[in-house]
């Protein structure tokens, strides 16, 4: 926008006096005249208000329907779906147990092992970034509306023809200002405020997915455990089973065929203790690796064997329209049907003539001591007017484009809504499966380790063959193997259940995010 007319060095006219200083000072005087001109002193972008949001911005948002209840909760459904529109209707804090659900299960270690990932985990440190990123490109688009003010300053020498060379000294600010009449870039404002939103509801949830996958292995890890203790366990029962066997085939009482079998099964037995304490390494390595540390620092958690974390027994549910406002992502699903809307008024708005403002404060001198002087002061002012007449429908197809932005965001809205419904259900009867299957295991359990130790004492009084003691060793081991392993699945249900129902942040959480 530098309209600034080149000085002649040959025609200026120059003074033989020395500087006095005025024309600096009309200089920085005129410079500011120009920079608080009525209206640039209006041009700080105001801050879009994403809490009060118009009827426009409401009506972008698809109303989805939500049951008034969970399927699981009770035999019958109601069928009156009634439509809920997050865009009126504000989201509530959490409760306090799903903000740190973790903490309901008791144990110190799977506390500490989530709130150091919460700190140190790659996940939530590449979503803190995320968030800069967001923030300075809704910085960037806040700065468009502010004046423009630069400055200039060169030195030339020319010469034309047989002339002598002559020099040119130039020095000046330039101003330049758009007033948004049309108000695209309120649109980019408010599109990068929408973004930014994204970004921090996409921190909140990376922390929250980050918190289940830490509960999750830690679960995992303390199942692993107890399913290796159960085969230790019945490696020595069986071992004491094949002395028992030896002794009665030297003694004449058991054939070799039945130490042959009690063999095989201690070492079958034995063949599944390298595998538990494979993938209880791995599965370490990986709480680990969430944590940010080296998979040597989980080393302690491999010495020392805890029982099953064990979930709250009052868990209690809510309606989906007031569980489900705790997901950080459908807000961040929201709040990119906002962005989206921006971006199409944000097209719409380019489509109309612009108005712009510039101005220009300069000196020029051929002598660096004249630069000084009133005489060598310029200056221009101008307003200028811009309009596309012909583009071959770029404008209009961008806008287009922005719109069918805007209905991938609906839809995809739409589509988090659906997926978060499924998750809760999904989570919901998972948990009463397991619920189920581990009141039967408990007794299957308890029978099989009543049936073996019958076996065994039936066995050494030569009451029954070898077989029915196998049989009988093999239920025990897979009975609770089987039981310890639902014990973990019922815990990683409540986890599960929590990730679904949004747990794990609050909103307060993220409106402090730095």
């Amino acid at each position: 926008m530098q309209t600034r007319t080149p000085l002649d060095p040959m025609t200026a006219p120059i003074r033989r006096t020395r500087p006095t200083g005025q024309a600096g000072r009309a200089l920085v005087g005129v410079a500011l005249a120009l920079a608080w001109v009525p209206g640039w002193a209006t041009a700080e972008p105001a801050q879009p208000d994403l809490v009060a949001r118009s009827e426009a911005d409401a009506a972008a948002l698809p109303a989805v329907l939500l049951p008034l209840q969970w399927s699981q909760a009770s035999a019958e459904m109601s069928t009156e779906m009634p439509a809920v529109d997050a865009a009126r209707s504000r989201p509530e804090p959490g409760p306090t147990e799903l903000a740190l659900w973790w903490r309901g299960f008791g144990d110190n270690e799977l506390m500490a092992r989530v709130d150091r990932a919460l700190q140190a985990g790659t996940s939530v440190r590449g979503a803190l970034a995320a968030v800069e990123q967001a923030r300075a490109l809704r910085d960037v688009a806040q700065a468009g509306r502010w004046p423009e003010l630069g400055a200039s300053a060169s030195v030339q020498r020319s010469r034309v023809g047989d002339n002598p060379a002559a020099n040119g000294w130039r020095a000046g600010l330039d101003a330049g200002w758009d007033p948004d009449l049309a108000g695209r870039q309120r649109a980019g404002v408010a599109a990068g405020e929408a973004e930014l939103q994204v970004a921090r509801y996409g921190l909140e949830q990376a922390r929250v997915d980050l918190a289940a996958e830490v509960a999750l292995a830690y679960i995992d890890l303390r199942g692993l455990q107890a399913r290796l203790a159960i085969a230790r366990a019945n490696l020595a029962a069986q071992q004491d089973t094949l002395q028992i066997t030896d002794w009665r085939v030297q003694a004449g009482l058991a054939s070799s065929l039945d130490l042959e079998q009690a063999r095989a099964a201690a070492e079958q037995t034995r063949a599944q203790i390298p595998a538990l304490r494979a993938s209880l390494s791995q599965t370490a390595h990986a709480l680990a690796l969430l944590g940010g540390q080296a998979p040597a620092a989980t080393q302690s958690l491999l010495d020392s064997v805890q029982p099953i974390p064990l979930p709250p027994a009052d868990l209690v549910l809510s309606f989906p329209a007031e569980t489900l406002r705790q997901r950080a992502d459908l807000r961040a699903a929201e709040q990119r049907v906002l962005a989206a809307l921006a971006r199409v008024r944000q097209a719409d708005a380019a489509r109309w003539p612009s108005f712009q403002l510039a101005g220009s404060l300069g000196l020029a001198a051929t002598r660096p001591a004249d630069l000084f002087e009133l005489t060598s002061l310029t200056r221009t002012l101008l307003a200028g007017l811009s309009a596309s007449l012909f583009d071959g429908g770029a404008a209009r197809a961008q806008v287009r484009a922005q719109q069918a932005a805007l209905e991938q965001s609906r839809i995809g809205y739409e589509a988090a809504v659906l997926g978060a419904l499924r998750q809760v259900e999904d989570a919901l009867a998972a948990l009463a499966g397991d619920r189920e299957r581990l009141a039967r295991l408990r007794a299957a359990a308890e029978a099989a380790a009543n049936a073996e130790l019958l076996a065994r004492q039936r066995y050494a009084s030569g009451l029954i063959d070898f077989r029915t003691v196998l049989d009988t060793q093999r239920t025990l081991l897979s009975a609770q193997s089987e039981l310890e392993a639902t014990r973990a699945a019922l815990s990683a249900d409540h986890v599960r259940l929590y990730l679904a129902l949004g747990g794990g942040w609050t909103p307060d959480a993220a409106a402090s995010n730095p």
